[in-house]
């Protein structure tokens, strides 16, 4: 696409060594595996692991190595829930997005403009996104961008990125619609699965900036519109979620991801991820690079199985949580705290310890009191 069709500052390629040494990481014969906004969305919910982010800034195809290294995980939505998610949201999309502008509270439904953005490849779509994004806040008219393409710089190279919608109001303000089929209960969802859909909604008004950086009028709504059915019926339902704190997050762990170089060449001469490889030079490559395993990981990474196996085997505390781990202060290991908790190790002063020994003592007077 021509420079008229400008989408933002063009995402930056990799340099000719980094863009090797990534290569190389992958397998001569691998190609690199696409971030999307639920890739992305993950990193800034645990962004310590440095593994998860080498592995996806270096496009390494994360279920095909967690397969070869024997701990394959089942992962993604089912056939069901990615059905009724599809049916859902074709409900809100449905007579030119006739619920979703009665959602955002339009009084003329009809005047709603619903540009065409079919392109050539992810590129073509994602300036033909950017063209119609700058012509619809120049008309000042309200227009609905339906699956809409972002593109976004991650350590270097572009990711191509899928919004259910983008909807421009007429004062310039551009906000994000999530389309969800989880349901919205007396006004109220679950907090889990609305926290997972404001990361991801983040990711996008992260890209939506990068355009409206170059756009005259235009500024990028801090709150996302999420839909979802009401109550136990089909009938859609939104609300409003500020999204300032995941986008701050968001945008610092894309700042860590363009590090990348500096993570891989703390790596052993001759690393790679090719699943081609042996599994025990696999196994080897993946534990040079530090992991942040929590539980949370198995709901969002497809190395979860491997990275929880290797934690329980080291008795690390982070098994047991992110909440567990911050309380334990120094203890590391479940070793360190049974320990601190009989009284034969441990600095006595530590409050971690300190309430480790008084949980231990009430314990055994619970059981001696229950034993008479």
């Amino acid at each position: 696409m021509s420079e008229s069709l400008d989408s933002g500052p063009p995402p930056q390629t990799p340099t000719t060594a980094l863009r090797q040494r990534l290569a190389e990481l992958r397998g001569p014969a691998a190609q690199p595996h696409p971030l999307d906004a639920r890739a992305l969305a993950a990193l800034a919910a645990n962004p310590g692991c440095k593994r998860r982010a080498l592995l996806d800034g270096a496009g390494v195809d994360k279920a095909a190595l967690a397969s070869a290294l024997g701990s394959p995980a089942a992962f993604g939505q089912s056939q069901f829930a990615f059905m009724r998610g599809n049916a859902f949201e074709a409900k809100v999309k449905a007579d030119g997005g006739k619920e979703l502008t009665r959602l955002l509270g339009v009084d003329t439904p009809a005047e709603v403009r619903v540009p065409e953005l079919s392109a050539a490849g992810p590129e073509g779509r994602a300036a033909r996104t950017a063209l119609a994004l700058r012509e619809a806040t120049a008309a000042k008219a309200w227009t609905l961008l339906d699956h809409p393409m972002l593109a976004l710089e991650v350590a270097g190279s572009p990711a191509y990125l899928e919004p259910d919608a983008v909807v421009v109001h007429p004062d310039g303000t551009w906000t994000v619609v999530e389309i969800k089929s989880f349901p919205m209960i007396d006004a109220s969802a679950d907090a889990a699965k609305v926290g997972a859909a404001a990361r991801q909604a983040a990711v996008y008004v992260l890209a939506l900036e990068r355009v409206a950086s170059v756009t005259d009028g235009a500024q990028v709504a801090r709150s996302v519109l999420l839909v979802c059915p009401k109550d136990f019926s089909n009938l859609p339902t939104a609300s409003v979620v500020d999204v300032r704190k995941q986008l701050s997050v968001t945008r610092r762990q894309l700042a860590r991801l363009t590090r990348i170089e500096d993570i891989a060449a703390a790596l052993p001469e001759g690393t790679t991820f090719d699943v081609e490889r042996p599994a025990e030079e696999l196994t080897a490559a993946v534990e040079s690079v530090s992991a942040a395993y929590a539980p949370e990981c198995l709901a969002a990474c497809e190395l979860a199985f491997h990275c929880r196996d290797r934690a329980r085997d080291a008795g690390a505390v982070e098994a047991l949580g992110r909440g567990v781990r911050g309380e334990l202060g120094g203890l590391t290991t479940i070793g360190d705290v049974l320990a601190a908790a009989r009284g034969t190790a441990g600095d006595p002063d530590d409050p971690a310890v300190a309430a480790l020994r008084r949980a231990a003592s009430l314990r055994a007077e619970a059981l001696e009191a229950g034993c008479r």
